[in-house]
């Protein structure tokens, strides 16, 4: 396994996104074993890395589900859990009837960060994101919030989510430079829209997560080589997955470039994590460019 810089934590360059394990496209959650076995066969595999948030559950009022599977799978799992870090969400809102919304609040994000602390059963969150924005308030004023969070003891870092390249530049200016840890915003062949800001985060050594980075858990994951046979082509010749292919490429974009795969099996994660040891050659990388329209 190769390691990453996340803020001030050094990390594989490949994290699990736990969040298939509580909700996903298919609607398929696996049993509550099953989903600690995946998260165990990450950590044996040699992430380090764990994405969850409080709203990754299979009904409104599961509110915590997934945070409380990692909390279960670290505390049964046999290794060394010093240097995993975990990192999770808050400032989604849902609620009675499946009614989502959004509150970057003082209040709320202050209630919503103790219940992850309860649910992670941890003293400190490692890396706390903001999870989408709330439009009814001035960004600014919401990193403000998470900046008191960081400020109270509660969380190590501040990261944000599907942020703009406005708004990561509003959080480093609040937050101060070398205090914004990350930026998680959905990347993928089937979605590079965010190539901006994976730029813009490498250009300033911010950590950057591709969500969804091999296009989702409705089957755009299963069938990226059926979509971009270049992935399925420079696998063959390798003797690997398209997705461990997808993965590589995403890690030759930057040395800030950490993709945060979502798996719900064992046998995917121990796929993925085997990501960063794929050597591909210039030309390799550069047809991998092309086939989804990015221009290096």
């Amino acid at each position: 396994m190769e390691y990453r810089t996340l803020g001030p934590f050094t990390v594989s360059a490949i994290g699990l996104g736990a969040m298939p394990l509580s909700m996903n496209n298919d609607n398929a959650v696996p049993s509550r074993a099953d989903a600690v076995a995946t998260v165990h066969a990450a950590l044996d595999a040699g992430v380090t890395l764990i994405d969850t948030a409080d709203i990754y559950a299979p009904a409104w009022d599961e509110m915590g589900h997934n945070e409380l599977i990692v909390a279960e799978a670290l505390s049964s799992w046999g290794g060394d859990r010093s240097g995993i870090v975990v990192t999770t969400k808050g400032g989604i809102t849902r609620s009675e009837g499946e009614t989502w919304g959004r509150n970057g609040s003082l209040d709320y994000l202050r209630a919503a960060v103790h219940a992850s602390l309860r649910n992670l059963d941890v003293d400190v969150i490692d890396l706390y994101q903001y999870h989408r924005p709330d439009r009814w308030m001035v960004y600014g004023e919401v990193m403000e919030n998470l900046k008191t969070l960081q400020q109270e003891g509660l969380v190590r870092a501040v990261g944000i989510s599907n942020a703009s390249v406005e708004e990561i530049d509003i959080a480093l200016q609040v937050l101060g430079q070398g205090n914004l840890a990350s930026v998680q915003n959905e990347f993928s062949p089937r979605h590079p829209g965010s190539f901006d800001e994976l730029r813009y985060c490498a250009e300033r050594g911010i950590a950057f997560l591709p969500w969804s980075p091999l296009g989702g858990t409705g089957g755009g994951a299963r069938a990226v080589g059926e979509r971009f046979g270049v992935f399925a082509e420079i696998g063959r010749e390798h003797g690997v997955s398209p997705q461990r292919v997808v993965l590589a490429w995403e890690l030759s974009l930057s040395d800030t470039v950490i993709p945060i795969p979502g798996a719900r099996r064992a046998a995917s994660i121990t796929d993925s994590a085997q990501a960063p040891g794929l050597r591909l050659s210039a030309e390799e990388l550069a047809r991998c460019s092309t086939a989804v329209g990015l221009e290096l």
